[in-house]
C-alpha cells in the first residue's frame, strides 16, 4: 500500500481561475492497482525545487467512467498546491500510492434512499465521485447536495452538475449557499455553518427522511454540519465525513504527560512495525516528537501525506505498547475500538510499541 506508481498527466482543464482538475494515466501493468471506489483519494508525491512533498487529493471522477481524475485547488501559501496549477502540464508525471479511503458506503441497487451530501468550496471532489456512482447504481434513490462557495464565479464543477441535474431531472437536488453573492431565495444565502444547516433541515429537507450524509469541508464547518444533523435525528452511524488537512501538525495532547524514566543512549521506546510483510525496528524518545516525524527522521519509510489527522494514509493498528493520540479526525469511532491508531498524531508512551499497517480491517 505505501509503494509510489508514476501516473502521468494526459490532460488538464482549467476548472476554475485558482483550481484545476487533471486526468491520470497509469503504466498498463499498474492499470489495476488504481481501481478505485467513489469517495477514495490519492497520495501523490512530486519534487517540487529541492523537495520532495506530497499531498491527498480526492478522486473526482466515478468508477464507471473508467478515468482517474483529480481537482487541485489553490491554497494561499500551499507549496504543492500553487506548483500544481502553475508549472503541471500534459506529459508531466506524478507519483501516486494507491487510491485509499473509506468515504463511501455500498452501493444498493434495489434500494431506494435518499442521501444528502454538505460539501464547501473545494470539497466537492470526494462528493462529486459519490454523487455520480450513487444516481448511477441506484435507480430508485435520491441524491441531495447542499454545496457552500463565495460566488457563482469560485463554484468548482458547476456545468458538470448543471448536466447532472439535466441527466437525473427528478432525483438529483442541487443546492447552492452563497456567502458572497446574493440570491433570490434567502434560505439559499450565507455560509454552511450550524444556524444554516438548521434552517435548511427545518425548512428544505427533514432529517427523519436522510438515509445517509456525507460532509466533505474544513475542519469548523464539518463539525457545524455534524452536530445539526444529529440535532435533527440523523444517527451518527448514517454520517461520514471527510475533512480538509490542517496547516500545522497535531502537537501531543497537554493532558497526557510521557512518563520519562532514565533514558540510555538507545532512546526509550522500542519500536516495531510491519509494512508490506517486512519488520522493523528502531528506537523513539517519548519526549519527542510523533511515532511518523521520528522513523521519517531515522529513514524509515512509513505511508503518510497530510500529517494532521484528516487523510488516514497513517493508519495502522496498535498490536502492543501505549500511545498519547492527539485529535485525529479521519479515525472513526468502531477503529478506535478494534485498536486503530494514526501514526502522524501518536506519540510514545510506553518503553515498547508494535504497529501493523498491514492490516485493512
Amino acid at each position: 500500500m505505501s509503494h509510489f506508481y508514476p501516473l502521468q498527466v494526459t490532460e488538464r482543464r482549467q476548472e476554475t481561475r485558482d483550481a484545476v482538475v487533471l486526468t491520470l494515466a497509469a503504466p498498463a501493468q499498474h492499470t489495476a492497482r488504481f481501481d478505485f471506489l467513489p469517495g477514495q483519494y490519492l497520495t501523490v508525491r512530486a519534487r517540487v525545487g529541492d523537495e520532495s512533498l506530497r499531498r491527498a487529493y480526492s478522486i473526482c471522477s466515478a468508477p464507471d467512467e473508467q478515468v482517474l481524475r483529480i481537482a487541485i485547488k489553490r491554497v494561499a501559501g500551499g507549496r504543492f498546491s500553487n506548483w500544481a496549477n502553475d508549472a503541471l502540464q500534459p506529459g508531466d508525471v506524478l507519483e501516486s500510492m494507491r487510491p485509499a479511503g473509506r468515504f463511501q458506503v455500498p452501493l444498493l441497487p434495489d434500494d431506494a434512499r435518499h442521501h444528502v451530501a454538505f460539501a464547501a468550496g473545494s470539497g466537492i471532489t470526494a462528493i462529486l465521485s459519490l454523487l455520480k456512482a450513487t444516481l448511477a447504481a441506484e435507480p430508485r434513490s435520491h441524491f441531495t447536495l447542499v454545496y457552500g462557495n463565495r460566488a457563482c464565479a469560485t463554484m468548482m464543477f458547476r456545468d458538470e452538475l448543471a448536466q447532472l441535474k439535466d441527466r437525473y431531472l427528478a432525483r438529483f437536488e442541487p443546492v447552492y449557499l452563497l456567502s458572497r453573492e446574493d440570491q433570490d431565495i434567502t434560505l439559499f444565502n450565507g455560509r454552511l455553518d450550524r444556524p444554516k444547516c438548521d434552517a435548511l433541515l427545518q425548512h428544505w429537507l427533514s432529517g427523519q427522511r436522510i438515509d445517509q450524509a456525507y460532509i466533505c469541508g474544513p475542519a469548523g464547518m464539518a463539525g457545524e454540519v455534524t452536530a445539526s444533523l444529529q440535532a435533527a435525528g440523523v444517527a451518527p452511524a448514517r454520517i461520514l465525513t471527510e475533512h480538509f488537512a490542517p496547516a500545522t501538525a497535531p502537537a501531543r495532547p497537554r493532558t497526557a504527560a510521557p512518563d520519562i524514566r532514565e533514558r540510555d543512549d538507545d532512546g526509550d521506546c522500542q519500536l516495531s512495525v510491519v509494512r508490506d510483510g517486512q519488520w522493523q525496528h528502531l528506537a523513539l524518545r517519548r519526549d519527542g516528537g510523533s511515532v511518523l516525524e521520528q522513523a521519517l527522521a531515522q529513514g524509515v519509510e512509513l505511508p503518510y501525506a497530510c500529517c494532521g489527522g484528516v487523510c488516514s494514509t497513517c493508519r495502522c493498528r496498535l498490536l502492543e505498547g501505549e500511545v498519547d493520540m492527539a485529535d485525529a479526525p479521519a479515525l472513526e469511532d468502531y477503529e478506535r475500538d478494534r485498536g486503530f491508531i494514526l501514526s502522524c498524531c501518536s506519540f510514545p508512551r510506553s518503553d515498547r510499541l508494535v504497529l501493523d499497517f498491514d492490516v485493512e480491517a
